[in-house]
C-alpha cells in the first residue's frame, strides 16, 4: 500500500530510537547508563502533582477550548511579559500537546508546499521531519564549533531566497547548549524584518540558560509580527510526560493554529492544564543548581579524557567531538553510539541525528552517580578503540 510522500520523506526520531533501546535493556535487567533523552530525572514538583489531583477531585475532567483554559493562557501572558518583555493577549496564546505540537502546528499554519525553512545546524532531530511533513523544504545553515555554534549572519542572509518563509531559532540550543547572545539576535531580527521572514523561536530550554540571560528574538522592536514563540513545561518543571506546551504569535497565526488543533487533537489534557497553571507559581532553582554541578563535573571528566567540546551555556547537553576516533574501528557517530551501548552499556545520541557527523550528544539530565558510572565506561571505551 502506498503511503503519503510526506511520511515517506522522513525517518523515525533517532533520539527516541536510542532512548527506547536503552529502556528495553533496562527493562530486561541490564546495567545500562541512560545519557540519551532530554528528560530531567527530578520528579515533577509536588505542588504541581497536587494541583492535578485537586483538578480531578473538583471534576475538571471535561473538554476545554481547543486553545486551552483561559486562566492558563492569562498566566502564560503574564509570564511572557515578566520574563521575556513580550506582550501577548490570551487570544494570541495557544496551549498545545507539548512543544512538538506547538512547532508542528505553527509550521502547518504558515507553509505552502515547497516553502523553505532555514534550520541552523546542528539542530534538534524533529525540525527537519516536521518541516517535510508540512510540505516544506529545510535549508541548513551550518554553525561551527570554532564559532561556539553561533551561526554567521552572512550565511543566513545567503540562505534567504524567494521561497524562504521562516527560520527556526533554538536558544538555549539542543544539542550544543549554545545561548545566542543579544548582538547576534538583534542582527538576525534586522535581517528577518528586511526580508519578511518569520522567526520560529524554540525557547523550551529558556529556564536553563546558565551563563548568559536568555533573550527572545520576539522582544526586539518590530519582531512580534514576525515571531512565533514556542515553549513548554517539560524541561523547566520536569513535566515531560504531562505533554503541555504553548505558543504565542500574532492573532492571525494563533487562530490558524487553533483551527488545526480543533480538527486534530482538540484541547490538551484538561487535568494537565491545571497542573501547568500551578507550575507557573513553582520555583525550580534547586534543579538549576543541580544542573550546574553536573555540568561542572562532566566538563572536568571530558577534559581529563582529552575529548573536545564547546562548553554549554544552557540546556543540559554536551556535544562532544569524536572525529579523532572515526576510522579506527567505528566509521561514524551512529556506529560509535551503537558500539558504546552494546559494549560499554552507555546510551548517547549520534551527532548525525542532529545533521552534524563526528559528534555525540551526552545528556547530563541524570544523577552524578549515573554520570560518574557512564563517564567511567566512556573513558574505558575510547581507550579500547
Amino acid at each position: 500500500m502506498k503511503l503519503s510522500s510526506y511520511v515517506e520523506s522522513v525517518s523515525p526520531s533517532v533520539t527516541l530510537q536510542f532512548n527506547q533501546k536503552v529502556l528495553e535493556k533496562l527493562a530486561h535487567g541490564e546495567d545500562v547508563v541512560k545519557l540519551t533523552a532530554g528528560e530531567p530525572d527530578f520528579p515533577t514538583p509536588e505542588p504541581i502533582a497536587e494541583a492535578a489531583i485537586e483538578a480531578i477531585k473538583a471534576g475538571k475532567t471535561k473538554y476545554t477550548a481547543a486553545a486551552g483554559i483561559t486562566p492558563l493562557r492569562e498566566r502564560i501572558a503574564k509570564k511572557l511579559k515578566k520574563d521575556n518583555n513580550l506582550t501577548y493577549s490570551t487570544e494570541e496564546i495557544v496551549v498545545t500537546n507539548g512543544g512538538k505540537q506547538a512547532l508542528y502546528n505553527s509550521l502547518k499554519a504558515i507553509l505552502e508546499p515547497g516553502d523553505e525553512v532555514i534550520v541552523i545546524s546542528p539542530a534538534w532531530v524533529s525540525y527537519e521531519a516536521q518541516i517535510k511533513l508540512c510540505g516544506g523544504v529545510p535549508i541548513y545553515v551550518e554553525a561551527l564549533p570554532e564559532d561556539l555554534y553561533i551561526p554567521s549572519l552572512s550565511k543566513i542572509e545567503k540562505a534567504i531566497r524567494k521561497r524562504t518563509r521562516a527560520i527556526i531559532v533554538n536558544s538555549p540550543n539542543n544539542p550544543t547548549g549554545t545561548v545566542y547572545p543579544e548582538k547576534f539576535l538583534k542582527g538576525l531580527s534586522e535581517l528577518l524584518k528586511e526580508n519578511r521572514v518569520i522567526a520560529i523561536s524554540d525557547e523550551v530550554y529558556e529556564k536553563l540558560a546558565f551563563d548568559e540571560k536568555h533573550i527572545s528574538i520576539a522582544s526586539f522592536e518590530g519582531m512580534k509580527e514576525l515571531a512565533i514563540v514556542i515553549n513548554a513545561f517539560s524541561k523547566a518543571y520536569s513535566m515531560t510526560g504531562w505533554r503541555v506546551g504553548y505558543l504565542a504569535a500574532r492573532k492571525e497565526i494563533a487562530k490558524a493554529v487553533v483551527k488545526i488543533q480543533g480538527h486534530s487533537t482538540s484541547n490538551v489534557n484538561t487535568i494537565a492544564q491545571y497542573a501547568a497553571l500551578k507550575a507557573l507559581e513553582v520555583e525550580t532553582d534547586y534543579m538549576v543548581k543541580e544542573f550546574l554541578g553536573r555540568r561542572a563535573y562532566v566538563s572536568k571528566r571530558l577534559e581529563k579524557m582529552g575529548l573536545k567540546f564547546s562548553f554549554p551555556k544552557g540546556a543540559f547537553y554536551f556535544f562532544v567531538d569524536i572525529r579523532n576516533f572515526l576510522g579506527k574501528g567505528v566509521k561514524d557517530s551512529f556506529e560509535f553510539c551503537v558500539e558504546l551501548l552494546e559494549k560499554a552499556r552507555v546510551g548517547m545520541i549520534p551527532g548525525s541525528a542532529f545533521n552534524m557527523e563526528g559528534f555525540i550528544r551526552l545528556s547530563y539530565a541524570s544523577s552524578i552517580k549515573e554520570l560518574e558510572k557512564g563517564l567511567d565506561r566512556l573513558e574505558q571505551f575510547i581507550k579500547n578503540i
